[in-house]
């Protein structure tokens, strides 16, 4: 006899030119990865380790979609990101095995709540409620890496309603994709269907429900989608 758990979907992300999709297993993301944004958040943009924290699985968004807007906030922030999608797992990979682990690309918005998040840091609290509520990872249809090769430079940007916002060049990361993966590896196992949100530049804001967002990051991918008003 089926029980409810039986019939609970695992949250897939469209692979582009393909049938198939990604089948999510987790959704890591690095903090503070832009000397420019980390200032612009009050912090020091030294070469730190970096900072992790995850999203849950189903909190995935899919590009052409909606986010809701979510609740015990009045401050929902946008962050443009560049998105590794691993392909093959493992524990303590070498910086110059990485890119070997890397299925394909994809960018992504990792929604805010930006007052929540301020509250937590100033408390010496998790970021858990700003950062892995419902609907808070938008992504685009994932690029095989054999179809774009493993980008290291290009524009990456988001506009709101029409008005550009975050402008940078993923060239800009602290911390680049083989480090992140390297790093992230000595803390978590690696599995196929990680997503890894690579962090964000400066000129993150609020959104309002009603808002569409586009971004991209140039010969990699594009992503649009809208903020829905809150939760019934």
């Amino acid at each position: 006899m089926k029980t409810p758990f039986d019939v609970l979907p695992r949250p897939v992300v469209p692979i582009a030119g393909r049938d198939e999709a990604f089948p999510v297993h987790r959704i890591y993301c690095v903090g503070r990865n832009y000397a420019d944004h980390a200032r612009e958040m009050g912090s020091d943009p030294t070469r730190e380790p970096p900072c992790f924290f995850c999203k849950p699985a189903d909190a995935i968004v899919l590009s052409g979609g909606a986010a809701a807007y979510p609740p015990r906030t009045s401050n929902l922030h946008h962050e443009i990101e560049f998105v590794v999608a691993i392909g093959r797992g493992g524990r303590e990979v070498p910086v110059s095995e990485a890119l070997s682990h890397v299925y394909g690309y994809a960018v992504g918005n990792d929604l805010t709540r930006r007052d929540l998040q301020a509250q937590a840091k100033a408390s010496g609290q998790p970021w858990d409620v700003s950062k892995g509520f419902d609907d808070s990872a938008v992504v685009s249809p994932i690029q095989p890496a054999t179809v774009v090769g493993h980008p290291s430079k290009g524009r990456i940007w988001l506009s709101v309603n029409g008005s550009l916002r975050q402008q940078a060049d993923i060239a800009d990361m602290t911390w680049n994709v083989p480090e992140i993966i390297a790093e992230l590896s000595t803390l978590f196992t690696l599995r196929a269907g990680d997503l890894i949100y690579t962090g964000t530049p400066a000129g993150v804001g609020a959104l309002r429900p009603g808002d569409r967002i586009d971004g991209g990051v140039d010969g990699v991918a594009t992503m649009v989608h809208s903020i829905a008003h809150p939760f019934a």
